[in-house]
């Protein structure tokens, strides 16, 4: 029988591909706000002194995209193994995530930069992904009670490190970097190239390790009803730790908040966590709702949630996609907006058609990131039905 005829059409949990179909969607909004939002000099959308309301919440309900990312990529990491040995996954898994971190390296610093000569590599959420799969690829043969401790105590007791006194030179600073506090870190590569280490790996891992965990509750003997009220506990306990821990301003975040010359602002710093490196308070923010929203959207069917599930069936083809169709734009406006090519390199900053000035109001961009997400809802739609109806091995990198 030919490979060709009458593929079995693959399945999909629907409240899983909502989810991250609305956080891939969210995603977008920053990345057409990093490009192409014109700010006074200085202005920083969380800084709090420096902010606007309606700028600091265009920045602010970004952060639910990489904690729910990186958790929804563990759960879909447990649901690869369903029908693997562990054996199978393991290998899976790490293969998968040097293939994530390549693609960090060479795609994506480029549709970051624009480079050619690669003198910047961008490690963001997808080089956090990738490394934190290779581990996960490593412990996966453990008993998922292991692994549930290990995400757990690396989840809730990483911010120990705020109490600590580290090291400030040598190897041993630079792999507490690398793996714990990266926070826009610069590291040189020579004399001409250099990391831009944004993403600390071990506080994700512990997102991704307690994702396979919950991942279980998607197993093919699992009780639905079970599932949902669990989702729905636990997504309740972790907003309300977020609230109890933030009042109390011990513990969970570097960052206290303070009390602002107005009520708006007041509530602004109580929600400005910190995402480099990715607090408790930012994870437990961020995630809870997810785990709400899960619990929640099982049998939910409607016009909007098709959209989400459009984008949510693949969100690595629309994540590269976004940022290169962002870049694209961003360099039309460019010279659009009277730039010439003496003006492509700044001086001031590491990535191309981005000179001091450039930009346009917030509204605009809102504007610009309808046009990015309509033009790929096509793209995503042919994308997704391919998916589901071939089985060629390539596509479970994708």
């Amino acid at each position: 029988m030919s490979t060709f005829a009458k593929p079995q059409v693959k399945q999909r949990i629907q409240s899983i591909d909502i989810l991250r179909g609305a956080i891939m969607l969210i995603m977008a909004l920053d990345h057409t706000r990093d490009y192409l939002h014109h700010t006074a000099p200085g202005v920083d959308p969380t800084n709090i002194a420096t902010t606007t309301p309606i700028l600091f919440f265009t920045r602010w309900i970004t952060h639910f995209c990489a904690s729910n990312f990186v958790f929804l990529a563990g759960v879909s990491a447990f649901l690869a193994g369903i029908r693997r040995t562990k054996g199978e996954l393991s290998a899976f898994l790490i293969k998968r995530g040097l293939w994530l971190i390549l693609v960090e390296l060479i795609v994506m610093s480029f549709a970051l930069t624009f480079n050619p000569l690669f003198n910047e590599f961008v490690l963001q959420v997808i080089w956090a992904i990738g490394f934190s799969m290779i581990l996960l690829g490593l412990l996966v043969r453990a008993p998922l009670t292991v692994i549930g401790i290990i995400g757990g105590i690396i989840f809730f007791g990483h911010d120990v490190l705020d109490f600590l006194a580290l090291p400030t030179a040598g190897p041993g600073f630079v792999l507490l970097k690398v793996f714990f506090t990266a926070r826009g870190t610069v590291l040189p590569l020579g004399s001409t190239h250099f990391l831009f280490d944004l993403y600390a790996v071990i506080p994700w891992t512990g997102v991704m390790f307690l994702g396979y965990v919950f991942g279980s509750l998607y197993g093919p003997t699992a009780d639905p009803r079970k599932r949902k009220r669990v989702l729905l506990a636990s997504g309740i306990s972790l907003v309300m730790l977020f609230i109890v821990l933030r009042f109390i301003n011990i513990y969970g975040d570097p960052a206290p908040w303070t009390v602002q010359h107005n009520g708006v602002y007041t509530v602004l710093s109580f929600l400005d966590v910190s995402k480099y490196p990715p607090s408790l308070l930012f994870l437990c923010m961020t995630i809870g709702p997810g785990l709400i929203v899960l619990s929640l959207t099982e049998n939910v069917q409607n016009k909007l949630t098709a959209i989400f599930i459009t984008y949510g069936n693949v969100p690595f083809f629309y994540y590269i996609l976004h940022f290169y169709l962002i870049r694209v734009i961003n360099i039309i406006l460019f010279f659009a907006s009277g730039y010439g090519v003496g003006q492509i390199k700044n001086p001031n900053g590491p990535f191309l058609f981005s000179p001091d000035g450039f930009g346009f109001s917030l509204g605009v961009v809102y504007l610009i990131w309808l046009f990015v997400i309509a033009a790929l809802y096509w793209p995503c739609k042919w994308f997704g039905r391919y998916k589901k109806t071939h089985n060629q091995w390539w596509l479970s990198y994708l």
